[in-house]
């Protein structure tokens, strides 16, 4: 059973790559990838964020299962727009 203090830290490590990612979407729109390494660096902090909501969920409750899937939502949508932007 995972804790409910491990869930929270979770996303709110979550929400901090999430913010990350889209400052570095933002700049990467106005400056073309000026700052690549980041913007790299802000896709890899997303594909963690979401291996490690996919490795909670599995000894989470109904509840929290529920609040691990919306975060994953959110940082598969990110993780989207940025491939999508990338291109």
């Amino acid at each position: 059973m995972t804790t409910r203090q491990s869930v929270d830290k979770l996303l709110q490590q979550c929400e901090d790559s999430i913010r990350f990612a889209k400052d570095q979407l933002a700049e990467g729109q106005k400056q073309e990838h000026y700052n690549e390494s980041e913007y790299v660096k802000a896709q890899q902090g997303l594909e963690n964020a979401y291996k490690e909501l996919e490795e909670f969920s599995h000894s989470a409750n109904a509840q929290q299962r529920d609040q691990l899937y919306r975060m994953r939502l959110q940082v598969q949508n990110l993780q989207n727009e940025m491939i999508l932007e990338d291109r």
